[in-house]
């Protein structure tokens, strides 16, 4: 008996010690950072860009760019993925441009050339004051918050806290909570995690577009969590799906292109739908 008490206890030590390194190893798991010396200068062959350096109230500097064209619609504040600095994502800048839209990017705290403390209440804090910045120049129904993975969980937050004339989620996760869940379901995440991020909880609290893009074969964030996400507002909601789109490779479907033309591009009009079948009803027969 004492033996079979002795392996629970090593096990539970085990459990004990794996989830307190978890704990404080996270943000090593989850952000896979790049960092940028002071003065490395960003180029982008055809992009007219601007370079910012915001400081925060507690001192942090978030450094972005700004893209820019020629009598804009609008401007879409771009939140990326989880890895790498605005030195690569910038290139996917020009989906926007193309269709004349102004471009906004910016490094989370920690990557790229931008400094601070990294948190999910420093971030938000940070994407809220460039945010407001952004609108202080512009009307808040010229911009649309587009959020990349990572990033996705983020934007819907803004979005609940604002009020932009669009939402787009590219790959998004339920919470990141469940995300990491999928690879440890054994772990105690609902206590240790520092970044839960809760998109479907952010979600409801959205009042303008939303616009889900996803991959039916994303084998990290599953195309059943967008089908979901889709169902929290579902009349002010569209989920558009890529056809053998994975995690990293929508840009390399010509789809991804066209259902981002149709988002940016057309106008949320009201369908009149007198003289339709919407009110006919299927026998039960």
């Amino acid at each position: 008996m004492a033996y079979w008490i002795s392996i629970l206890v090593f096990i539970l030590i085990v459990y004990v010690v794996i989830s307190v390194l978890l704990y404080y190893l996270q943000d090593y798991l989850l952000f896979k950072p790049e960092k940028l010396p002071k003065d490395f200068q960003f180029f982008y062959e055809h992009q007219e860009t601007e370079e910012y350096h915001l400081e925060t109230r507690d001192g942090a500097i978030i450094n972005g760019l700004h893209f820019k064209v020629e009598n804009p619609r609008g401007i879409v504040l771009y939140l990326k993925g989880n890895s790498k600095s605005i030195k690569g994502w910038g290139k996917f800048a020009v989906d926007f441009t193309r269709h004349n839209y102004d471009v906004v990017m910016v490094d989370y705290r920690g990557f790229g050339k931008s400094t601070g403390r990294r948190s999910q209440k420093a971030i938000k804090n940070d994407l809220q004051f460039v945010y407001n910045k952004m609108r202080e120049r512009i009307d808040e129904k010229h911009i649309i918050i587009y959020g990349r993975s990572l990033g996705s969980g983020f934007a819907a937050k803004l979005a609940s806290m604002n009020n932009p004339s669009k939402l787009i989620l590219d790959a998004p996760y339920y919470s990141l909570k469940k995300v990491t869940a999928r690879y440890m379901p054994f772990m105690p995440f609902s206590i240790i995690m520092k970044y839960p991020l809760p998109t479907y909880k952010w979600l409801k609290y959205v009042n303008c577009r939303i616009h889900i893009i996803h991959g039916t074969d994303d084998k990290l964030i599953p195309y059943k969590t967008s089908v979901k996400l889709s169902q929290i507002k579902p009349k002010r909601t569209r989920l558009y799906t890529v056809i053998g789109g994975g995690h990293k490779n929508l840009n390399n479907f010509e789809s991804y292109h066209k259902m981002l033309h149709e988002i940016l591009i057309s106008k949320d009009e009201k369908q009149d739908l007198e003289g339709s079948s919407f009110h006919v009803v299927h026998s039960s027969k």
